[in-house]
């Protein structure tokens, strides 16, 4: 079996773009991947366009070796873009080697450790308010999911880090008091705090249990994380943003965090995932897969999930069949805040490349956000 051509699928979704990837073979089988880095998609393209001439004519089964090829073979080491594109290729790669083989990915990664796979949603977004928070977290729960999650509240493109701090505190209390003790609660600060303003909100939610504090800090500099660690008894997830296991290397090896926030879509695929949770394993740390993507990334995180020993709750905004059912019409199973395995080999999805060009790109930018002083900060 040979590569025989790679297509990309950039995907509009109503809101956002989605960028899919499918890889094709001399033999009828094809693998479908997706890509990280929202809002770039163009530049993913760009990149994928740049490593067809080392893949076409290449043994797809070949995973490791392609992987190695496409991440060091441009001598500078592949980072973000670069490693979105391989990541969407690789997840293709493996799709294929489970349809080849007749059998899920999971079976390819050892086999199922489990029976379902729990996951959280996304409520409502990054606002200052209370009640409708309160009443999406009661609705979540009155669906059967587990957990609830929202974000650091900000005033519109606005965000004055001690007010959001002080809005948040005063959520954390409503949410608990209405979901009560057995719904689990993730706040994701989004890396939009400085090392002060996130050591004092980590202190004063303890009392409110919450799961883990999602990306309390910048991850430009994870050295910073040893200041935070000691001093906050809250569990704390990072890593969303790392495109490779060397940018988790620090926070692993020093035990600065408790949940590796990998995403398949960015860090280099299943190849390079499965090799940043055996590591995480020798630390006790758990995945707490970055998902905030499209049908694929979904069907690839709950594949490995399915796998893995270490595995803590992956991300899921919204239920499978709700986003895209057209351009993927069969899509993972979802019950009681729980995604299920299935039998259907490789991903076990499908891909309708005609319904994925009836949702041509359209160029977009994510939100930005500013200080009240006009100064930039991270959204």
């Amino acid at each position: 079996m040979k590569i025989t051509t790679i297509t990309p699928y950039p995907v509009w979704g109503g809101q956002r773009n989605f960028l899919f990837v499918v890889v094709d073979t001399d033999e009828g089988i094809y693998g479908v991947g997706e890509a990280g880095i929202t809002g770039r998609e163009l530049a993913v393209m760009g990149a994928i366009e740049h490593l067809k001439p080392l893949l076409i004519g290449q043994d797809p089964a070949r995973i490791e070796h392609i992987w190695q090829t496409l991440f060091r073979g441009g001598f500078f080491p592949a980072q973000h873009i670069l490693s979105a594109a391989i990541s969407a290729i690789d997840i293709a790669l493996w799709d294929i080697k489970g349809k080849a083989l007749g059998v899920p990915i999971y079976e390819l990664l050892g086999g199922r450790v489990r029976d379902r796979v729990v996951c959280y949603p996304h409520n409502r977004g990054h606002e200052m308010e209370i009640a409708p928070l309160v009443e999406s977290c009661l609705q979540t729960k009155a669906e059967g999911w587990k957990f609830v999650r929202w974000g650091l509240p900000a005033e519109g493109p606005i965000l004055e880090p001690r007010r959001s701090v002080l809005a948040a505190i005063e959520q954390f209390q409503a949410v608990r008091e209405a979901v009560g003790n057995e719904i689990e609660l993730t706040f994701d600060v989004h890396t939009r705090l400085d090392l002060p303003d996130a050591l004092w909100l980590c202190r004063e939610v303890e009392p409110f249990r919450p799961f883990f504090i999602e990306d309390p800090l910048r991850c430009e500099n994870p050295d910073s994380f040893k200041t935070l660690r000691p001093r906050t008894s809250v569990p704390l997830a990072a890593g969303e943003q790392f495109s490779s296991k060397w940018e988790f290397r620090q926070l692993i090896e020093e035990e600065w965090i408790d949940y590796a926030r990998v995403d398949l879509c960015i860090v280099g695929g299943f190849t390079e995932a499965k090799k940043i949770a055996g590591w995480c394993e020798t630390h006790y740390i758990k995945l707490a897969v970055h998902n905030p993507l499209g049908p694929v990334s979904t069907a690839a995180c709950l594949q490995l999930n399915l796998a893995c020993p270490n595995f803590g709750v992956q991300e899921q905004p919204a239920r499978p069949g709700t986003v895209l059912a057209d351009v993927v019409p069969v899509q993972p199973e979802w019950e009681d805040g729980y995604l299920l395995p299935s039998e259907r080999p490789g991903l076990g999805i499908e891909f309708d490349r005609e319904a994925a060009k009836k949702h041509p790109f359209q160029m977009t930018e994510p939100p930005h956000l500013h200080r009240a002083d006009g100064s930039v900060t991270n959204w």
